[in-house]
């Protein structure tokens, strides 16, 4: 009766009557926590705090008890006291043949955790990575069997519904999960839990359409959240937007997830700023500071990156986002490739993909992992993934490139990095690359104008790069402009030249072959438009200093 009269009042996605909407959060949130699901009982609670609070009169009234409720209240409220300690197979013993939703829903969620804890105390036993991914739950398939009969013969609630997609998706029954989960949320559609999880098994926009969705304000909030985790987050921000407008502007979770949008646009600025009020509004909290550490380690803040840390561990020090700030799987995989250790550190980023699957440094570094190991095709699937992440990353992009440079797929390694020069090339390697290749396919012009725009981007924005690279490409440039006759430019390159240790006897050479040329009465060629000019502001002193180089382990993050 009381999920029958929360599923019609959480119908439509109207924000006018923020006062039922309270009623309706603060009630699932009780629902939620008399099932364990401390998650979703949370979500909804933070939620509700962000609205004004209602009068005595306007409390949601406590759940009316069934008959069967009532048989199964002494089993369910003892069982739920060692539940809360984490006793799961002594809380599962006593719940045996409860009969009402709640406690059945108990009895069952018990024995779910209970694998999952078993299993996690096998990892920890492991006694190496390789291991650690053969360690499974082996409640799955007899929990699946179960919740399969009543699901066939409708004798699920929403929390049930929930439940039972929890293990398909476990499972890897991706589809029958997604099913179940879109039947959870018409049936229960204010239990955030069922929502999430859907969020994570949908891969693109496409999936998404063909989802059939109840029309509620929860799904409001739900798209937001998968428009953020699909990258696509202009749509995000203003689903956000048009929530704090409805009247949610002091929720905390909303402020955090508008933060890690602009840090998955890498307006970094922005992010820091609204992640350090966040901090000031919520001081304790742990949720998404391991993106906040990711910001503050680009920026190079230290010390700031360092406090969070400390600040961190003495709040929890071994939840999963304390230990990312100060670690964690993403980062073991980086110390194994450090010390060679490949199969480990394979492992290291396949847990950390089974923590995380929109891990894109995970799936960057199993790409990386593949590349020393020769093996392009493996690293181009990894490349991919991270690529589809992030797909405005230029690292991504840049490694892509490499990938289909080494398969001669020529093609393919052009359009990769001409689109990380495009969204805006973080290490300002994409269009040397792209000039080196159109060298080798003797498109020398090409190669001339990616040189030049290289060249320009370097020395215009003040970046400091290898000295290698900015000498190769005015050695380039000299000889193209040579054998162009066009000798002022030709010159101008070549004295660019000297003031680089590699290239330095080339450009004198060069400058004494123009000068001869000229004794004799060579004169610039007329014929062919010079597509550059040296800026007058570049000097031969003016020598862009080393910057970090593609493909550094130490620059995956961030």
């Amino acid at each position: 009766m009381a999920a029958a009269a929360m599923v019609a009042a959480a119908g439509g996605s109207d924000f006018s009557d923020l006062r039922e909407i309270k009623k309706q959060l603060l009630s699932v949130a009780e629902r939620s926590r008399e099932r364990g699901l401390q998650h979703s009982g949370k979500w909804a609670a933070e939620l509700a705090f962000a609205l004004d609070p209602l009068p005595l009169s306007e409390l949601p009234p406590p759940p009316v008890l069934t008959e069967e409720d009532a048989r199964d209240l002494d089993a369910y409220t003892l069982a739920k006291s060692y539940f809360d300690l984490k006793e799961y197979d002594r809380a599962a013993y006593f719940l045996q043949g409860c009969k009402s939703q709640k406690a059945y829903f108990l009895y069952m969620y018990s024995r779910y955790l209970s694998g999952e804890k078993k299993k996690d105390d096998e990892t920890v036993d492991s006694l190496g990575p390789l291991e650690k991914g053969q360690v499974k739950n082996e409640a799955l398939r007899e929990l699946r069997v179960e919740l399969s009969k009543k699901h066939k013969a409708q004798e699920l609630d929403g929390f049930g519904l929930y439940l039972y997609g929890v293990v398909l998706r476990k499972l890897d029954l991706v589809k029958e999960a997604i099913d179940v989960f879109v039947e959870a949320a018409h049936v229960l559609p204010l239990h955030w839990g069922a929502w999430l999880e859907l969020c994570n098994l949908i891969t693109d926009k496409e999936m998404l359409k063909f989802l059939s969705l109840p029309d509620t304000w929860m799904k409001e909030f739900f798209l937001a959240h998968i428009y953020t985790e699909l990258q696509l987050i202009e749509e995000a921000l203003q689903k956000y937007q048009s929530l704090i407008d409805a009247g949610f502007s002091k929720s905390t979770y909303i402020i955090s997830q508008i933060a890690v949008a602009y840090h998955n646009i890498r307006d970094i600025d922005k992010a820091l700023s609204i992640f350090n009020e966040l901090r000031k509004q919520d001081p304790y909290r742990i949720e998404n500071m391991d993106t906040f550490s990711n910001l503050l380690y680009v920026r190079g803040m230290k010390p700031e990156l360092s406090y969070l840390a400390h600040n961190l561990c003495e709040i929890d020090k071994y939840r999963v986002e304390t230990c990312c700030v100060i670690g964690a799987w993403t980062l073991m995989g980086h110390e194994y490739m450090e010390m060679k250790n490949t199969s480990a550190a394979i492992q290291a980023y396949r847990h950390a993909i089974e923590v995380n699957k929109r891990d894109y440094r995970a799936w960057y570094g199993l790409g990386q992992t593949y590349e020393i190991l020769k093996m392009p095709f493996y690293c181009l699937y990894y490349y991919r993934r991270a690529h589809q992440l992030r797909p405005n990353d230029s690292r991504m992009l840049v490694a892509l490139g490499e990938c289909y440079e080494k398969l001669n797929q020529l093609v393919e390694a052009k359009k990769c990095y001409w689109r990380a020069y495009a969204v805006g090339d973080v290490e300002k390697m994409a269009l040397v690359k792209l000039a080196k290749l159109h060298e080798q396919l003797n498109e020398s012009e090409q190669a001339a104008q990616c040189y030049i725009k290289y060249i320009h981007d370097i020395y215009s924005c003040g970046e400091v790069v290898e000295h290698l690279e900015v000498s190769t490409a005015f050695r380039y440039l000299a000889q193209y402009y040579f054998k162009c006759k066009l000798w002022d430019e030709a010159s101008a390159c070549a004295q660019k030249c000297c003031a680089f240790n590699d290239t330095r006897e080339e450009g004198k050479a060069l400058l004494r072959q123009i000068l001869q040329l000229r004794n004799q009465g060579e004169t610039s060629s007329t014929d062919v438009a010079a597509p550059f000019f040296l800026p007058a502001s570049l000097s031969a002193n003016n020598t862009p200093t080393r910057r970090v180089s593609p493909l550094n382990l130490s620059s995956v993050t961030p």
